[in-house]
């Protein structure tokens, strides 16, 4: 055997189809396009979503929900996330920029610091926004939470 004698296997190659070459091709005529109407036309493309005059999926379907486009998206961040980010950093303020350094967060995330966990170090916490509990949290560990 060698890359010259190499052939697909038998049946699935198909010849192509030579439309448009006359009666004796055994597609002539209308070249298999059927008897006028828009698609036997040249041009002629279905539309996007179309299924053949059947009302659509898109429009069968109901409409339902609602989208508030004044919602602010916050990227959540939990105490004891900080607690490990203070003890691998040794820092005596977290803030935005060192969340992005340690890739906690991304460079338009705005940031709320939630309650899970136990924070134990004095640290001063600059964040868009924060939970109560974790504000008390923060606060009872000596810290401060600023908001920005």
């Amino acid at each position: 055997m060698n890359l010259s004698s190499l052939k697909p296997a038998k049946g699935s190659v198909r010849e192509r189809k030579r439309v448009g070459r006359g009666t004796g091709s055994g597609m002539g005529g209308t070249s298999t396009r059927g008897h006028k109407g828009a698609q036997s036309r040249s041009g002629y493309s279905a539309k996007k979503n179309f299924e053949g005059g059947q009302m659509p999926l898109q429009r069968r379907v109901p409409k339902f929900g609602f989208k508030n486009i004044n919602r602010v998206e916050y990227k959540p961040i939990n105490l004891d996330t900080l607690q490990e980010l203070i003890q691998k950093t040794q820092a005596t303020a977290v803030d935005i920029d060192l969340l992005l350094e340690n890739g906690l967060v991304s460079k338009n995330d705005k940031v709320k610091i939630l309650s899970r966990g136990e924070l134990t170090s004095a640290v001063e916490v600059k964040a868009h926004a924060f939970s109560l509990k974790a504000t008390e949290a923060i606060e009872k560990a000596g810290g401060k939470a600023v908001k920005l």
